[in-house]
């Protein structure tokens, strides 16, 4: 039973982060510069459930990349994550 409620967990999440890095795009929108994409996928099924994502932002604030992946499975959970960014001062 707790493998399928972190199933469901984890697909609710990557159904809600490119939804919110959406918000914050539109939120970026009123100064001017703002450039991002995204990538994702997600699976569950009977071997186990997983997601992945990688996406990068330029906005008026700096720069971000990052990229991960998460799977769960009976032999437990495994993931990786990579990230950098800038930013910078305005004048």
């Amino acid at each position: 039973m707790r493998m399928r409620t972190f199933t469901r967990a984890l697909a609710i999440g990557a159904l809600a982060v490119p939804a919110l890095i959406g918000c914050a795009g539109l939120a970026s929108a009123d100064e001017g510069l703002d450039a991002n994409f995204g990538k994702g996928q997600f699976v569950a099924n009977e071997n186990g459930a997983g997601v992945a994502d990688t996406n990068s932002v330029v906005s008026p604030d700096g720069v971000q990349h990052t990229s991960f992946w998460i799977w769960s499975d009976d032999n437990g959970v495994s993931g990786s994550f990579n990230g950098s960014g800038a930013t910078w001062k305005k004048s």
